[in-house]
């Protein structure tokens, strides 16, 4: 994934992050139950939290590139952080909107996705000169 792509959706992820937890403290409330109320959040939550991180990474990429230094590695980590937005978090609010349980049992791959991100930013760490 190109930098420029990460940056576009890190803004895009961040505005539907926010619109989504929005959506299920005014929208949601009266409709679901509270533990449904929480898994939603849950996904807004972490959808938030990983669009900063992909920003992040994207802005790194860019400086790399920049720098010549190689940015393969950052584009896996985009990717990897944007498939598990999708997974974790897309999951989350289907179950929530009454989609099948049998959901939950895929909500992991996107949590593991997620963490192969956090792992190739540590790997790009460990790289630096």
């Amino acid at each position: 994934m190109t930098a420029k792509l990460g940056l576009i959706l890190a803004g895009l992820n961040g505005l539907l992050g926010v619109a989504a937890g929005a959506f299920g403290a005014h929208g949601l409330r009266e409709k679901v139950s509270a533990r449904d109320l929480e898994i939603w959040q849950t996904g807004a939550h972490y959808q938030q939290l990983h669009a900063v991180a992909l920003l992040a990474v994207a802005l790194w990429a860019l400086h790399a590139h920049a720098q010549g230094q190689p940015t393969g590695l950052h584009g896996v980590a985009m990717a990897l952080f944007t498939a598990g937005i999708l997974i974790f978090s897309g999951t989350l609010y289907a179950m929530t909107l009454g989609g099948p349980r049998l959901l939950g049992a895929i909500t992991p791959l996107g949590g593991l996705c997620l963490l192969g991100a956090w792992a190739t930013v540590a790997l790009i760490g460990l790289r630096q000169a």
